[in-house]
């Protein structure tokens, strides 16, 4: 699991899973939804019975174990029970089909690591309480070997050796003992009170009860960790261990032991423990650590019902820039400046933390509205955007801020990822904004994982198609070309394109699903070539998306297409949009020179909607500019929208490159784009897109003459 955990990105660290599910269906849920995640790879082992569970579990061959709570006539914490029985548990999730607060509770003093309920169970949620888990577990794991490394120096330290005669009541201590106290021979008598006298206050009724129950007989041996009262005032802590020597009546005559300096172990346990909660740049709390503080203060909520709290979670806004654009050195240097100011920002008895990377989270104990939240978020905003001074640079922060209230019967893990949820809404609308969670943001992520999980299988199964719009010279109503379009067609109904293209852009599936439509555009055009249905100067148009044009291998991957299907590189036209030359201006005029020069040719799409440079029109190797539809749809009611196509129009013939409007609905449009001398078009005036096998009908009844009517 260590192994696992030390993974680099590029290669997905590996787990085994045993599923302890006597229910085929529950068990093939719960196998998809660990196969619906891109962060593991998980090697699936089964238990259908309650012993043959006991059987796999005593192997100890699994890394995460997820128990079904009902076995037949017994449950999931009845096995736990009987085979998790180490100081240590391996990550074990109990899942049930309906939440039950008395079986989450004796989960937890099992020792269980996370209770699901199935009911609205995503890959995304099980698969980050799996993270969860096995971080947790490694950190107990660490903590118990570093526990057993300090037991065994322990046993190997110079102890002080103490001999107590319980009839006279005098002790001899070694000096060894006097010399851990901070005394000399001669300094210390041989009463009891000489040791007992010096133990800590807070201490000294707990080390008396461990004495006497040795002395009674109760335990084996005695043995107590306390402060005692060292000689320069202050106290160090030492392990005091003995066992008593008993007549022939058992009573307890005489005792000895030793006494050892534990001082620095209980440092370096401290400090482990320290590690284990905070982070390690900026030293705040870590993510275990808030959440249990933000549980107490849960916990205070529930006997208390005035008591509330509040959740904040903030993103710096575009900190990539700051590791790009300096060095990760100056990042991390920020990120130490932001939680340093954080910190002082903050009121007593508030907790901010870093969760990781650029993400910060602060617990407001204590908060009594929203407004409350609001305001101090805002005031942490302000405070942010005061400059940082970083070797010598003056760099300026933003964060967006997801905000999280407590109601009742919050959990800590689900008001964290609410106030998550609400940050990425906040994000979504701009730089330094703020969001109060509400449920249909939960509703929406929940929406948009499952159309994320449904588009991947589409693409893998093919179940995605592509729809042809004709390309038409607008003078001659000649057939140009067509452009190839992603249609997603679940039962009888279509997911629209402004649904799923955005999940694909998000998710990283975009480059699966452009090559996907590549590969079927140009095999169609190619096949309808082949059988004579076009002419040879058809061109098919396909989009390709800023994803995929910083894509190294997006060259390789066209001409290899192009080479499987047979189609010319010259019939193969690639629209990019304008807003996609951002993502790297400085390298997507060489890669589209370098298309051009294997006879691929690249359109820009929806021009007029973004940015373009004029230098960068000036070298763009292209052959034409389409218009963006908004537009022509407005060129017969609105000022403007006719002087800019005349622009688009003007612009394009001074380059030498080509101008395709989109979006053409009615004659009155195609005159007027014909009047001010655009080349081409597309739209439902001359055909809605339709897939390749009622596409060729119209290609088949296509009248090439110049166009007066519609010919859909």
């Amino acid at each position: 699991m260590d192994e696992a955990l030390r993974s680099t990105a590029v290669v997905r660290p590996r787990l085994s899973v045993l599923i302890v599910e006597d229910d085929d269906d529950d068990f093939l849920i719960a196998q998809r939804l660990l196969a619906d995640q891109d962060r593991w790879r998980f090697d699936i082992d089964r238990a259908a019975t309650y012993a043959e569970a006991r059987e796999l579990i005593a192997e100890g061959e699994h890394d995460v174990y997820l128990v079904d709570y009902r076995l037949g006539a017994q449950t999931g914490l009845d096995l736990i029970r009987e085979s998790f029985t180490g100081e240590v548990r391996p990550p074990v999730l109990l899942l049930t089909g309906q939440g039950d607060l008395e079986v989450d509770l004796e989960a937890t003093q099992l020792g269980v690591t996370d209770y699901l309920v199935k009911d609205g169970l995503t890959a995304a949620i099980l698969e980050r309480s799996i993270r969860y888990a096995v971080s947790h577990h490694l950190v107990l794991e660490e903590l118990r070997r570093n526990k057993e490394r300090y037991a065994l120096a322990v046993r190997g330290a110079n102890d002080g050796i103490w001999d107590w005669d319980l009839v006279r009541g005098s002790v001899y201590y070694a000096p060894r003992w006097k010399a851990i106290a901070g005394y000399v021979d001669g300094q210390i008598g041989d009463s009891p009170d000489e040791w007992l006298g010096r133990i800590h206050p807070d201490d000294v009724e707990r080390v008396q009860a461990e004495l006497e129950a040795h002395l009674e007989g109760h335990s084996p041996h005695f043995e107590s960790e306390h402060r005692l009262l060292h000689q320069d005032g202050s106290y160090r802590w030492v392990l005091s261990r003995g066992v008593a020597i008993r007549d022939e009546k058992g009573e307890a005559t005489r005792m000895a032991g030793s006494m050892s300096n534990i001082g620095d172990r209980k440092a370096a346990e401290e400090q482990l423990v320290h590690d284990a909660l905070h982070d390690g740049l900026t030293s705040l709390p870590n993510r275990a650590l808030f959440l249990d503080r933000l549980e107490q203060s849960l916990k205070r909520a529930e006997r208390d019902a005035g008591h509330r709290c509040a959740v904040l979670f903030l993103d710096l806004d575009r900190f990539k820039m700051v590791n790009d654009g300096f060095s990760h050195a100056v990042g991390d240097q920020l990120l130490v400046a932001v939680a340093r100011r954080l910190s002082a920002s903050l009121r007593p008895g508030d907790t901010v933390a870093r969760i990781g990377g650029d993400e910060f989270t602060i617990l407001l104990d204590g908060v009594t509205t929203i407004e409350e939240a609001r305001e101090i978020a805002a005031r942490t905003q302000e405070g942010l955007g005061r400059p940082f001074r970083i070797e010598g640079r003056e760099l300026v922060v933003t964060a967006s801020v997801g905000i999280a209230l407590n109601d009742a019967g919050s959990r800590s893990e689900e008001l964290l990822r609410n106030a998550d949820i609400a940050m990425y809404n906040a994000k979504r609308r701009g730089r330094d904004g703020q969001a109060i969670f509400n449920t249909s943001m939960h509703k929406r992520v929940v929406t948009r994982l499952r159309l994320e999980t449904e588009l991947r299988e589409a693409i893998e199964t093919g179940a995605l198609r592509v729809f042809y719009q004709p390309i038409v010279a607008l003078e001659s109503g000649r057939l140009r070309g067509f452009e190839a379009l992603a249609r997603w067609p679940v039962e009888t109904t279509l997911v629209t394109p402004s649904e799923f293209i955005p999940v694909a852009e998000e998710s990283g599936l975009i480059g699966a699903l452009g090559r996907l439509v590549l590969e079927r555009a140009c095999g169609q055009l190619a096949a309808w070539r082949e059988r004579g249905l076009v002419d040879e100067d058809v061109t098919v148009s396909v989009n390709v998306s800023g994803r995929q044009l910083v894509e190294p291998t997006l060259t390789d991957d066209v001409i290899a297409v192009l080479d499987r299907t047979g189609l010319p590189p010259d019939s193969l036209r690639l629209e990019i949009t304008e807003s996609s030359i951002l993502h790297d201006p400085a390298r997507i005029p060489a890669l589209l020179d370098q298309l051009q020069r294997h006879g691929v040719r690249a359109q820009i799409d929806d021009f007029g909607t973004g940015y373009s440079s004029l230098s960068f029109l000036r070298r763009f190797p292209g052959d034409a500019l389409k218009i963006d539809r908004s537009f022509v749809g407005s060129v017969l009611r609105e000022n403007g929208s006719e002087e800019i196509i005349r622009a688009i129009v003007g612009l394009a013939q001074s380059l030498s490159l080509g101008s395709i409007a989109e979006g053409v609905e009615n004659q009155e449009q195609l005159d007027l784009l014909r009047s001010l001398g655009c080349g081409d078009g597309q739209g439902f005036l001359f055909s809605k897109p339709r897939p390749p096998e009622l596409m060729e009908s119209v290609i088949e009844a296509w009248d090439p003459r110049p166009l007066t009517a519609s010919t859909t």
